[in-house]
């Protein structure tokens, strides 16, 4: 059986993605019944999951019951979660800095008695 090619709409992969979150089956089971590559179904998955903080997508039709809210809070969280992810990958010292271990190791004692 030949596999389907993309591009697959939005609708296409947020259906898809909530078969596998929603159900019990694996992504295999689900892939194979919509004739899509499974591998490809999971990175759909891991995308939404890190887009959305691991949470379920909604049903088609019942996005409308979200509030203004719950919408502001998603996008800060994901603000927040972007920045922590830039703050992860600064280094811990400035320029010119040097770290506590460095310091207990006598460099910046015998900077200073020179």
């Amino acid at each position: 059986m030949a596999r389907r090619k993309g591009p697959y709409s939005q609708a296409f992969k947020d259906e898809a993605v909530r078969m596998v979150l929603d159900g019990d089956r694996p992504v295999s089971h689900v892939a194979r019944e919509l004739d899509i590559h499974d591998t490809t179904l999971h990175n759909w998955v891991k995308a939404w999951r890190r887009e959305h903080g691991g949470v379920a997508p909604a049903a088609p039709g019942k996005s409308g019951e979200r509030s203004e809210r719950e919408l502001e809070l998603e996008r800060e969280n994901r603000k927040l979660r972007e920045e922590v992810a830039f703050l992860k990958k600064v280094p811990l010292t400035l320029p010119g800095r040097h770290t506590w271990r460095e310091n207990r190791g006598g460099l910046l004692a015998d900077a200073d008695a020179a």
